[in-house]
């Protein structure tokens, strides 16, 4: 199916979300590159007015509409307050939004939004821009970034956990999570379990007894049984490894969107698929995409071994 059958008043995309410094801009701006050699017609719409330093040019900046400093500066906000007061004025200038968006018909759109963890937790303004989106024909999934950083600690990893499930339920969109800078996961430390624990967000019991271990967590047991009872009794967090410079590992993320917010391919994409994507991958490519991660990861932390024994 062309692009053109799918209907001229669908469009499709990704809202991009996460916590301050996850990747949200580096991951639109690679996506972009990446699907543009696909030959979709990409755009990236900038829906943080606090990312005053885009790396590339955007074609829709929410700075034409209001910028965090000005808000902070006329209504003495602080960041916090002035940021969710930005998103309120947003929604309460959807039009604008509208008629912007308009100029956008025909384009695959990835939305670049701020890294205020309760807009996505509680906040209503951001959850409202994205159910008009839905009312306008678009077809979105929510692409929620974390940190890896976060695995190779285990009280952080529950918090990720919550906060992941805790945004699934808030934004009501088809929702990949995905552990993004994979390709520095050798530099944050030791991991406590294989990198599939973490991905595929396994027995969360090994966790709490981990935890357990640390005089400081071990006060705080029955609090950590009773989150991970929550996490999985809901059986909805998973996440997707992502390295930006990987173009498999770029393919994976984009399947898994792609399944989430109902693109299909058509012929010719396909056909450049299979060109950009020369080497052969196997079907099951999150396993494998995951298990070439942990291999990297093993040797790095094995040469680490190496070089302290020497050192003795």
């Amino acid at each position: 199916m062309s692009e053109g059958s799918r209907g001229s008043s669908l469009a499709f995309g990704q809202v991009v979300i996460g916590p301050p410094g996850s990747g949200k801009t580096t991951y639109c701006h690679a996506m972009r590159e990446f699907l543009g050699r696909l030959g979709r017609r990409v755009a990236v719409v900038n829906l943080d007015p606090a990312n005053e330093a885009l790396p590339c040019p955007c074609a829709l900046d929410i700075a034409e509409l209001v910028t965090l400093p000005d808000v902070m500066d006329s209504l003495a906000l602080g960041p916090n307050g002035g940021l969710i007061y930005c998103m309120e004025y947003l929604e309460a200038n959807a039009d604008w939004l509208r008629d912007k968006l308009q100029g956008l018909r025909g384009h695959y759109i990835l939305f670049d939004c701020p890294g205020q963890v309760e807009l996505y937790t509680h906040h209503e303004s951001l959850k409202n821009v994205f159910a008009q989106l839905a009312k306008w024909d678009f077809r979105l999934a929510a692409v929620h970034l974390v940190d890896s950083n976060y695995c190779t600690d285990p009280g952080k990893f529950i918090s990720v956990l919550c906060t992941s499930l805790s945004t699934m339920l808030h934004v009501e969109l088809p929702h990949i999570n995905v552990l993004s800078k994979m390709d520095l996961i050798e530099q944050y430390g030791k991991l406590a379990f294989n990198l599939d624990y973490y991905t595929e967000v396994l027995d969360l019991s090994y966790l709490v007894d981990h935890l357990a271990s640390d005089p400081f967590f071990r006060n705080f047991r029955r609090l950590n049984e009773k989150l991970v009872e929550v996490i999985e009794d809901y059986s909805l967090v998973s996440f997707v490894p992502l390295n930006v410079q990987d173009k498999q590992s770029m393919r994976q993320v984009m399947q898994a969107v792609d399944k989430a917010n109902g693109y299909s391919f058509g012929d010719q994409e396909h056909r450049s698929l299979e060109a950009l994507m020369s080497a052969a991958v196997g079907a099951d490519f999150h396993f494998a995409s995951t298990l070439a991660v942990q291999e990297k990861y093993v040797q790095s932390q094995d040469k680490a071994v190496e070089e302290e024994v020497m050192d003795l």
